[in-house]
Order: C-alpha cells, then structure tokens, then sequence
C-alpha cells in the first residue's frame, strides 16, 4: 500500500484525469464529492467556487470532476481522506480506480550508502524499489547519466578519482517516476583502512538511518495527554525534530513528544524528521483528533471519543457594512478587502451573505432593517462593520459616510437597536464583530434610553478594540486588511465555539508586537451553547419559511445573463457581468466575431443613468485594476477585453441603462464608422431593494415562523423582469412574484399559490448565443496581495475615528 498520507499530486494528470471521468455524472460524481468533503472545515467551498466547476462543463476539454479535484488538492486534502469520501458517496468504481492507483506506486524500498573505498576497489550501490511491473532504473553521477547503468545495482569496478562524486538512481515506469536519496562514493587516503586509524570507526561503522517504531493515529479528548513516539537506529547516533502541520515545534527535539494537557489548537497532522551528518528519514505522517469524532479509513482506524452534542441553524445570514469614503471625515482603505475576505470566509461556512460598501444613513437603516427580515427563530445572524464610530455610556454607534463633521447619536446607528430587534427574531446566534472606534464622542452629550432587552443566552460582541480605544488599519497599498480581520481571517474556519475562536484571535493580537499596546480585541458574551459559525444548517419544518427566505436573499444577488449584441456591420459584441460585493458590479466587454473586412474595431460604454454618478477615468480600461476593482481578475490575454466598475448600486432609482458604442474600419477606408445600441439590464443586485427610500415600520414581532401564507408579501413590482425569466418553471413564475419584503406588505394580502423551491444563481452568466470555446475564464479573487503577513508589513496606523476632519 502506498502513502496514504500524501497529498493528491502523486497521483500525476493521468490518474486524475481518469478519476474525473468517473465522477463526471450527476448520479454520484462532483456535486455528491463537495457535500461530502465539506464535513471538514477547510473543504467547504462557496456557491461561486461550485459554480465555476459548472462552467468547466462549456469547455470542450472541461471537466467540473478535475476542477474540483485542484481544488482539493490546493487545500491539502490527502488521499486518506478522498478516499474516505468515496466511500462514503459508495462510489465503487472510483474507490477501486484510487486504491489500485496508490498501490501501484513507485516506492524506493532500499537505497543506495554512501561509501569510503580505497582506489582500485569496488563499490556497488544497490537501490531497491516496489510498484508497477517492469521497472526501469537509470543512475545519474551528479548531473550525467552512468552509461550502461539499467540495473538496480551500480558496480565501480575498479574505482579512480574520477569516479569520486555524489550518486543517485532514478526509477521509473512510464509517466511515473522517483529518485533515490543521494549516496557519495570517496577515496580514502593512504592508511586510511589501518587498524590503528581513527578512520575505520568513522567511516566504516556508518550505519544507515531505520526507525523501527512510527508514531500513530490518536483520538483524544480535551484535556487528555498527547503521547508520540519515533524510535530509530543508525550510526551515527540519530537526532529528531517534530513537526505540527508541516511547523517546526520549538524544543521538540527528542524521540518523545509529549504535550500534557492537550486542547483542539493541538490537533492536526505531525511527523518526526531524523537525521544525523550523513542521512536524514522522515516518519509516517499521523493524524491527532482531539474533541470530536474523527473518520476512518482503509489506512487506519480507531474507536472515536464521545461524541458532543451539535447544535444547527435553521439558516445562517450576515450582513457586512464597510464605509470607506466619507463626506466629511478621514478616509478609510481596509473596509473594502475586509468585507471582502470575510465575504469569501462566510461563503464557505454556509452564510447568505450580503457585503455593502459606503452606505449613507438612510441606506444602512434600510439595509438593516432587510437584513432582519432575513432572520427567524434558529437562525444565525452575523453583523460586520468596519468604518468610523465610537461608544457612548456602554452604547456603540456605527457612522455612516454622510454623517456630518459634529455628528451625535441621530445620525448614526446604534448596535444595540439591531440587537433588540434580532431578538424579536427568535434568533438561534447574535454575533457582532465591530472593527471601529470605541471613543468617546465628545459632540455627544445624549444617554440613550433604550428598551430592555430580552434574557437570551446567544449573544456574542466581538470589538476590535478595547473600551476608549481605536481600532487601526495598516498602510501598505490599495488592498490591505485592517489589524482586526488580519487575525480574525486565519481563526473564523475553526470548528470551536464562536467565543473561543475569537479568544483565539484576541491570543494571536497579543503576541504581535506592532499591536502590543495599541489594539487588543475585547470580547463580551452571554452564550451559553457551544454554538459555532461552522453548525451545519438543518433548515425548519416549515418549508414555505425556507424557500421564502432563500428568496429574499437570492432576489438581491441576481446579474444580467451576459447578452451578446449584434450590429449591422455584422460584428458580435459580448457583455458579461460579476458581482464583486452586493452593491459593486463590473461590466466587460469584448468582441466575439467580426467580418474578414473589418481591419479594426472596439466597443466601449457611455452615456450612463443619471443615477450612478460614475467616474469616467474607470470606465472602459483594459484590466480590472484599471477600473478600480482590486479585488476580482479575469484572464483577458487572448481577447481584448474593456472593464467598466459600477459602484453604489443602491442610490439606482431606475433602470440601469448606457450605450454600447461600436468603432470600427473597414480595410479600403481611412475613417472609422461608429453604430450604437442602447442597453437596459433592468436592477442587478441589491438595487432591487431601493435601500435609498425610506422603510415603513414594521412589526418584528409578526414573524413568519408560523408558516401563514398570508404572512408574506409583494416587493416592488420594479424588482422584476417583464418578461418571464427562463431559469424558473412557468408553475413557479408566480411563487417568484410573491417573494416576500415584510415591509411592502399589506395585511391580509396574498399573491400567488406557491414558493419556488431554493433558488442557487450564479454569480456570472453566460451567453448561449455563442461558442464554448469563446467562453470567458471565469472572475476569480486575485489573493496574492491580500495575504501579506502583517509583520512583513512597512506601517503607519491610523485611526478609524477622527471627529473633527474636514
């Protein structure tokens, strides 16, 4: 049996290729392998990673099964647990293809030692290997293969000067391949084999690295003792070094580790190098699961630890608000790649996220109050928000951009409102993560009076910075993280209650030296559960109040389908649309086909709604980038492409509408000739909820949870298409009229018999009208920069408050 502690690499493209073609079905392939290895953490992947494995299915060479598997490969899943999935899936076929894969391996059993020889003696070097048969062996001294050397054994017979250097085999068969470890063949000098030499005990004794005892698989409960063990032979006396998740562990430099009260920050994958001067052998990777239960294997198997209580969602919904841009104060640069990261985090995690950039107050209070209709009894709701604010008598206040230079609690939003009505929401989790200021507001001389609130043991405040403090961001370039999500991006996957995960990150903060003295998170709580941001969601008996809220969410995430524009000068114009937050849409244009007698020709957009107050030096540029968009790449290098970013969204009171103009040249013709097309893609995204106009109030008592049709209500009748919409059945085009907003309701009022089932729409669409071959690479976050490790950083802090910028 081969390693199966190895990541998926090993297999090489030919036995992934094959293992994709078995799982290219809808049956039991791709799909059915994402929900399984989504039970770990690190596996989960968003709606948008699935979807981009869908449209691997467009190419004519795609495969959404090889897709997904480089993507678990990226992640360093190990064969042991791909075959754990199979399994479980029961896919037969595919489980026989990996096993009989990974035995067939090539393994060096035996290698080649180094040796000291007098010249005009022999040495032979035997290398011993196991796999596929006929096997096939090559020797290399230094760079230059040995001539005539096909065999297992190397004979030098007899040895001179020349000969002197640094061996090793090469094995392979076919497309697979492995090299043996180095050996060094030497001449002794004269007297070197002496019996009174001091030679013969250094040289002749050596005696090659063996562990005889590997370390194994533990099942551990919290608090219980970790105990590994490697034990090897050789000459000279053998050294060790443990490693935790591929890490050095500092001081574990003996054959035993041993950490006495062990905790789930100590599970993970450890192995033990030993070494000495000549040689150097690593043990078997094993795997330590501490505090719940772990999956078994061909490879291994234990009896797991008791097994803890779960809890679940009936759903889970997060609202991220980052203000950057303000009217009247400094402004801010983190925001926008911190909703962003934490957007991606969520995403894999199950959340319906909605992520907002620069919201006015009328926007965030309509924002808000969406994002409560979203709730319902077991739901988890999650609140970011990143920008301007402080704290008043025990209160926090969120500013929004268009707070005034003096601004008082009227013209900000107070947390603990959204807290007291996300109770009346019979909430499963309250969690608020603040990454602000928590000054004192010297314009502020109001003590709110609010209500009480109510007695629920689920309530988790998670403040950047400490009371009468502010909270900091790193100065580096255009897309950098504020000190608070730097930590908390690298914690918000663990599988721990929420309260110790952001303990975990308050740790983190502590021993960084650039925030020591200047930022530690503080966290305040009355959860009693051990509720986790990574419960699984067991939706509510109620279907209606399922498919109803999935609506709600979904209805504010739909793009344009990508169209594709025919002008009389016979060219073809592609638009293709991407979400980069809720409110943030971007625009790309490129030419599809063109006549043989048209030299030259681009399309570029004007003539804008009035709405969108767009800046037109970020209209129409060649990258991304140049459009303002820091956060999202697409692979342009075969066709031209032009970018163009709408921004704010939410301020759209109509139809989003612009020009499509076309330039073109024909080969006997010295002037360009231009056609144009006007366009209206209608309200994509969150545009659909008019967050500009003011909210009716509402009574959040009057849930749903009682699953009363009449409950629900009709949304503007703006928010959609007047032509039917193909992704939905004719049977379901009323359910979707009926998706409910509380706040348009009128009592009593009822539209449509039924609810569509849940609604899962891509983040980017495209065209039928055209090839698979010219479809473009999906948009994809561009992470290089967005992952620089704080301490690498050259900084200056600057505060997130400042009450009397100009």
């Amino acid at each position: 049996m081969g390693d199966w502690n190895q990541g998926l690499a090993v297999l090489g493209e030919g036995a992934l290729r094959r293992l994709a073609d078995l799982l290219d079905n809808p049956r039991c392939g791709w799909k059915q392998l994402a929900a399984t290895a989504a039970e770990k953490p690190e596996f989960r992947y968003s709606e948008k990673q699935l979807v981009s494995c869908s449209l691997e299915a467009l190419k004519s060479t795609g495969s959404p099964s090889r897709f997904l598997l480089a993507m678990l490969a990226d992640q360093g899943c190990s064969l042991d647990f791909l075959l754990h999935c199979l399994q479980k899936m029961e896919h037969h076929s595919a489980v026989h293809h990996l096993t009989s894969t990974v035995m067939d391996q090539i393994r060096i059993t035996g290698q080649p030692e180094s040796q000291l020889v007098p010249e005009g003696g022999c040495v032979v070097l035997r290398c011993q290997a196991r796999g596929p048969t006929g096997l096939e062996y090559q020797w290399f001294k230094g760079k230059e293969e040995v001539t005539g050397a096909n065999g297992p054994a190397l004979v030098l017979r007899p040895v001179t000067p020349a000969q002197q250097g640094h061996y090793i085999c090469r094995v392979n068969h076919r497309e697979q391949f492995a090299f043996s470890q180095w050996a060094r063949v030497r001449l002794a000098g004269p007297g070197s084999f002496g019996m009174d030499t001091v030679g013969v005990s250094s040289f002749s004794s050596v005696i090659r690295l063996h562990i005889i005892q590997q370390p194994r698989h533990m099942f551990l409960g919290e608090g219980d003792c970790l105990h590994l063990e490697c034990i090897a032979e050789g000459n000279p006396h053998p050294q060790y070094q443990w490693y935790h998740n591929k890490n050095p562990l500092p001081l574990a430099s003996q054959n035993c580790l041993k950490i006495p009260c062990a905790t789930t920050a100590d599970r993970g994958r450890y192995s033990c190098r030993v070494f000495n001067i000549f040689h150097e052998i690593w043990s078997n990777e094993v795997h330590v699961s501490i505090g719940k239960d772990a999956w078994c294997t061909g490879s291994f198997a234990a009896t797991p630890v008791k097994e803890r209580k779960r809890f679940y969602a009936t759903d889970k919904v997060a609202l991220l608000i980052g203000n950057m841009n303000y009217e009247y104060h400094r402004q801010l640069r983190a925001p926008m790649a911190d909703v962003h990261e934490l957007t991606n985090l969520l995403r894999q995690l199950n959340f319906k996220v909605v992520s907002l950039l620069d919201l006015n107050w009328q926007e965030m209070h309509s924002a808000v109050t969406e994002f409560l209709l979203l709730l319902d009894r077991g739901v988890y709701g999650l609140l970011y928000f990143a920008g301007h604010g402080y704290e008043n008598f025990g209160n926090s206040f969120m500013v929004p951009i268009d707070a005034p230079a003096s601004y008082t609690s009227e013209h900000c939003l107070r947390v603990q409102d959204v807290l007291q009505q996300m109770q009346e929401r019979q909430t499963g989790l309250n969690v608020f993560l603040l990454d602000m200021c928590r000054k004192r507001n010297p314009n502020d001389d109001i003590i709110p009076q609010p209500g009480p609130l109510k007695v629920t043991a689920n309530i988790v405040f998670g403040y950047a910075t400490c009371v009468d403090a502010e909270a900091y961001e790193v100065n580096k370039d255009d897309l950098t993280n504020g000190i608070f999500v730097s930590f908390l991006k690298q914690r918000l996957l663990e599988d721990e209650k929420v309260t110790v995960m952001l303990d975990r990150v308050a740790e983190d903060m502590g021993r960084c030296e650039i925030t020591r003295g200047r930022q530690a998170l503080e966290l305040r709580s009355n959860l009693s559960e051990r509720r986790a941001l990574t419960d699984p969601i067991q939706s509510s008996s109620c279907p209606i109040t399922t498919s109803a809220r999935n609506l709600q969410w979904a209805i504010a995430h739909v793009l344009p389908d990508s169209r594709c524009l025919e002008f009389d000068c016979g060219v073809k114009v592609q638009l293709g649309f991407a979400a980069e937050f809720s409110n943030i849409m971007i625009i790309y244009v490129r030419i599809l086909e063109k006549p043989d007698n048209i030299v030259s020709c681009s399309a570029q957009l004007s003539d804008f709604s009035e709405d969108l107050h767009m800046d037109l030096k970020l209209t129409n540029q060649q990258s991304s980038r140049e459009a303002g968009s820091w956060l999202l790449a697409m692979d342009s290098s075969h066709v031209p492409t032009l970018y163009t970013r709408f921004s704010a969204l939410q301020k759209l009171k109509k139809e989003l509408t612009f020009t499509v103009c076309l330039h073109y040249r024909y080969n006997n013709m010295d002037d360009d000739v231009q056609e144009q097309q006007k366009v209206s893609i209608g309200k994509p995204l969150v545009a659909k909820l008019n967050l500009h106009e003011p909210r009716m109030p509402c009574c959040l008592s009057t849930t749903y949870s009682s699953c009363d049709p009449h409950s629900f209500s009709l949304p503007d009748s703006s928010f959609f298409p007047e032509q039917p919409d193909s992704r939905f059945p004719t049977s379901e085009s009323n359910g979707l009229a009926s998706a409910c907003w509380a706040c348009y309701s009128k009592p009593g009022e009822y539209h449509g018999s039924s609810f569509p089932r849940r609604v899962n729409l891509p983040e980017e669409t495209f065209s039928p009208e055209y090839n698979e071959t010219d479809a473009p690479q999906p948009l994809s976050t561009s992470s290089k920069s967005m992952h620089i490790p704080l301490e690498n950083l050259s900084f200056k802090f600057q505060t997130k408050q400042n009450f009397h910028s100009v």
